[in-house]
């Protein structure tokens, strides 16, 4: 049987916009944990863990009780956009952001504390904004630990499978991805296809997590 590349494709489309996502958000949230101190500080950071640590079939719960149909999110949803999300290749992304943004916050966070603050206190000194000085100095500083906990969000954006399944749903040539076209290859008996789709993840997640190394190790040596 000829193997189906779509779900691999999906997949690919599907973590990347959520690295994306994650991106945008993460290194917010970890700018904020690293260089602020506010009340609830210890209460976001576990908040944000919490994807980490949950079974994705939890996660993927609330995801349907927050952004089902029936719930208020829901229908501003389909009132904008004139559909609901679930079921959707767009809920797919929503669940693997969230299996990845923890990975990222806790890179960066931990990449933006080792930067040196007399650095960013001299480019203040000079009058730089807060927001100036992030862009300026604090990332170019640690870019290298932020681009490998990027790729490692990627990685792990990819390989989502409970909450995406629980969202997203199996639905072969919409929603279906990689990870689910595993299990789905498994049960029916498939193993061609399964095993094809499960070499070709392979392979790609460990050419991801080499390149995360390798740009870790340039910014311990940097």
């Amino acid at each position: 049987m000829a193997v189906n590349w779509f779900p691999l494709w999906l997949s690919l489309r599907v973590a990347a916009l959520a690295t994306l996502v994650s991106l945008a958000l993460g290194l917010w949230i970890a700018y904020l944990l690293a260089n602020r101190r506010f009340r609830g500080k210890e209460l976001l950071d576990a908040v944000v863990t919490l994807p980490l640590v949950l079974p994705p079939t939890v996660l993927g719960y609330y995801l349907l009780v927050v952004l089902g149909r029936s719930s208020p999110l829901g229908h501003v949803y389909e009132w904008a956009f004139g559909g609901p999300l679930v079921f959707t290749w767009q809920a797919a992304v929503l669940a693997s952001t969230l299996h990845a943004i923890p990975l990222l916050v806790k890179s960066a966070r931990a990449a933006f504390e080792t930067v040196d603050r007399s650095y960013e206190k001299a480019a203040r000194n000079l009058g730089a904004s807060d927001w100036r000085v992030f862009w300026r100095v604090t990332l170019p500083l640690s870019r290298r630990a932020v681009i490998a906990a990027t790729v490692l969000a990627f990685a792990r954006a990819l390989g989502d499978f409970g909450a995406t399944l629980m969202i997203a749903g199996d639905i072969p040539g919409k929603t279906q991805t990689a990870a689910i076209a595993i299990y789905d290859a498994v049960e029916g008996g498939d193993t061609l296809v399964a095993r094809v789709l499960v070499l070709v993840l392979s392979a790609v997640a460990i050419a991801i997590v080499y390149a995360a190394n390798r740009l870790q190790q340039r910014q311990v040596t940097g």
